[in-house]
């Protein structure tokens, strides 16, 4: 599979869980023209053949490079950065939960599930248009995760796939500051991330980013029951050029803290 075709089946199964994010580039679309996408963002355990270690090779077959490392210690995360050898071609922003710093509960239930897993043989980037691969997680189970690692949570019912997409202000034609872009997305009813402020960051640190909250979908749990979970995720990202003039190509630290908590399901409910 191309790259492009990689990125086509990437959106296609993300707008499936995350119907806002249709309607977010449309509305763009039919204000700008053609919309850039300046990064996707993947999440998962550091456990083998899964963890960043395993999962960057294939990335880096694709014309990959890192670039930059972070860690978030509140979080239990750390993430990596990629950029590819083709600038018209997303970046690509890998983070995985860091296990051995979590409780011993939360260890085991999500050993557990992976411990169940078949892995397909050969693990690549494609392992990202699979979903969830782990058998059907218990309710309880779900709620011992959440209460500790929203991100474990998210990842034991969404599985492997783009947490978000992000859309290139600095690369849209009319609305090309990120006020005019959440106003457009505020005109769909659709509710903005507030953690850290709506807008995070500044050109002081060459980023600027804001997202929505995350979609909610009926999710089915191994008793049977129906439960209403949060899925995925729109992000806006307006970038800075540095003194050379050059965009600033990073991700800051805080502001992605509070990126993540676009799926927090307590975000949703104040």
């Amino acid at each position: 599979m191309n790259i492009d075709d990689y990125f086509q089946e990437l959106w296609r199964g993300y707008t499936e869980v995350t119907p806002q994010a249709q309607q977010i580039h449309e509305i763009i679309h039919a204000h700008n023209g053609h919309v850039i996408n300046d990064h996707v963002a993947f999440r998962t355990f550091n456990r083998s053949p899964i963890d960043i270690n395993s999962l960057e090779s294939s990335f880096l077959e694709m014309g990959y490079s890192q670039f930059d490392e972070y860690i978030f210690p509140n979080k239990k995360l750390r993430a990596r950065a990629y950029v590819h050898s083709d600038e018209l071609q997303p970046k690509v922003f890998l983070s995985e939960l860091q296990l051995e710093s979590c409780t011993q509960g939360m260890q085991s239930i999500v050993d557990g599930l992976l411990e169940n897993t078949e892995f397909p043989n050969k693990i690549d980037a494609e392992l990202f248009l699979q979903g969830r691969l782990w058998p059907t997680i218990d309710w309880d189970c779900y709620q011992s995760l959440l209460t500790e690692s929203e991100y474990a949570a998210w990842l034991s019912v969404m599985g492997f796939r783009a947490n978000h997409f992000t859309v290139f202000v600095n690369k849209l034609s009319k609305n090309r500051s990120l006020d005019e872009v959440i106003e457009l997305v505020q005109s769909l009813g659709l509710q903005m991330n507030q953690s850290g402020g709506l807008i995070k960051g500044n050109a002081l640190v060459g980023l600027q980013q804001a997202s929505t909250l995350a979609d909610t979908i009926e999710m089915e749990f191994a008793q049977g029951d129906i439960h209403a979970v949060k899925s995925c995720y729109y992000e806006f990202a307006l970038r800075y050029p540095d003194e050379q003039g050059n965009l600033y190509q990073g991700f800051v630290a805080d502001s992605a803290d509070k990126i993540f908590e676009s799926t927090h399901q307590k975000l949703a409910n104040m």
